[in-house]
């Protein structure tokens, strides 16, 4: 049985690129990608699941990939209001996400704290 989601939004006006959407906790493949990007989106997942998925996007590029993704860099699990809801989020912090990038082959470029005095945190890595 295949498991059919609707495109993101914008995905019709690109039909020469590929799109996936799947849950990056249980999706599985063979295909290795030249590039992931993963925007404010890692950190709603379970302080559980943020050492495997980072590990399975290491391990999804392909020599020379680029990954580039968002965290928070306060370690833990979390709750916060926004538009007057409460959303959880969790995070491993930078150094943890770093060690993690590093011993998985890849090699930090940038690394960013870019919304100050937020503690959101984006890294740019490669896969060596």
């Amino acid at each position: 049985m295949t498991n059919t989601m609707s495109l993101p939004m914008g995905c019709s006006n690109h039909p020469e690129h590929h799109f996936i959407q799947q849950d990056i906790c249980s999706w599985e493949t063979e295909e290795r990608f030249d590039f992931i990007l993963a925007w404010d989106s890692l950190f709603h997942l379970p302080l559980a699941m943020q050492q495997p998925v980072i590990t399975k996007l290491c391990r999804l590029l392909a020599k020379g990939g680029v990954l580039i993704y968002t965290f928070g860099n306060a370690q833990g699990e979390h709750t916060d209001q926004w538009h007057n809801n409460t959303f959880y989020y969790s995070s491993i912090g930078i150094n943890e996400n770093i060690q993690l990038l590093i011993s998985s082959g890849l090699s930090i470029l940038h690394l960013e704290l870019d919304q100050y005095p937020e503690r959101h945190v984006y890294t740019i890595a490669t896969k060596l």
